[in-house]
C-alpha cells in the first residue's frame, strides 16, 4: 500500500493506450519512440514499485549512451540490474542492428581502406573486445560475405593462416583483406599486428590469394598497414 500522500505508481497497463510504448509504436511507428521507450519494449517488464519505462530511464540516466550499451555483453548488462533473459534480448537487438548495418553499407567493390571501414566499421567500432575479420574479394575486388575469424586479443596462435585462408578458398576468393578493431581507440598497429600481417601476406603469396591490406579500426579512425608499407 502507498504511504500517505505518496502518489500511486501506475503500471504500463494502467496508462492510456496511446501512451504505451508498444501501442505507440504500432500506431505511429518506432521512429516516434524515445530511447527509453524503445529500451522498455525490449525489457518488457518492470520491477517492484517501478514500471519498465522507469527502469529503462534509470539505465540511460546512469551515463550510458546507446553506443556504450551496444558494446556490453549479456553478463555486463546484468550488472545494470537487468535479468538474464532481458540482457540477452537487449544484446541480441544490438547485434542485429550491427549486422544490418554491415549488410546495408557493404560496398560492391573495395577500392581502398575507406571502403573497408564503411563495410565493417558499424559492427567493429562499438565492440569491447578485439575481433579479427576476413574480407574475401572476387577477381574484380567485389566484397564477398565477411567472416569473423577470432574474438579476443590478437596473437599468432589465434590468427593462423589456415583459419584465414580456409574460408577464402571455400568462397573462391581471388584476394583477401583482413581487419580488426582496437577497443582502446588507438589505431596504431602493435608489433604483433605487424607480425601477423606479414605472416598472412607470405601465406597468401604461396597460395596465390594475395593479402591486399590489413586495416585496424579504432573509434572514428583507422590505419591501413598497406598504406604504411607493412605487408612485406
Amino acid at each position: 500500500m502507498n504511504g500517505v500522500g505518496e502518489p500511486r505508481r501506475l503500471r504500463i497497463t494502467d496508462w492510456p493506450v496511446a501512451e504505451r510504448p508498444r501501442e505507440k509504436a504500432l500506431r505511429h511507428g518506432l521512429r516516434t519512440l524515445t530511447d527509453a521507450e524503445l529500451l522498455a519494449i525490449l525489457l518488457r517488464t518492470g520491477s517492484r514499485g517501478r514500471t519498465v519505462l522507469d527502469r529503462a530511464r534509470t539505465i540511460l540516466m546512469q551515463g550510458r549512451t546507446l553506443r556504450e550499451l551496444s558494446a556490453l555483453s549479456p553478463d555486463a548488462l546484468k550488472q545494470l540490474h537487468i535479468g538474464t533473459a532481458q540482457a540477452v534480448t537487449v544484446a541480441a537487438a544490438f547485434e542485429l542492428a550491427r549486422r544490418s548495418g554491415v549488410e546495408e553499407q557493404r560496398p560492391r567493390t573495395i577500392r581502398g581502406p575507406e571502403d573497408v571501414v564503411e563495410a565493417v566499421g558499424p559492427i567493429l567500432r562499438s565492440l569491447s573486445q578485439e575481433e579479427f575479420w576476413l574480407l574475401p574479394l572476387s577477381s574484380s575486388n567485389r566484397l564477398l560475405r565477411p567472416v569473423r575469424i577470432t574474438v579476443g586479443t590478437l596473437n599468432s596462435s589465434l590468427v593462423h593462416p589456415r583459419e584465414c585462408f580456409r574460408p577464402a578458398i571455400e568462397r573462391s576468393a581471388a584476394a583477401i583483406i583482413v581487419v580488426h578493431n582496437h577497443p582502446s581507440g588507438n589505431p596504431e598497429p602493435s608489433q604483433e599486428d605487424v607480425a601477423i600481417t606479414r605472416q598472412l601476406a607470405e601465406a597468401g603469396r604461396v597460395l596465390g590469394i594475395p593479402l591486399h591490406d590489413h586495416v585496424i579500426i579504432a573509434g572514428s579512425g583507422y590505419t591501413s598497414l598497406a598504406e604504411r608499407g607493412l605487408l612485406s
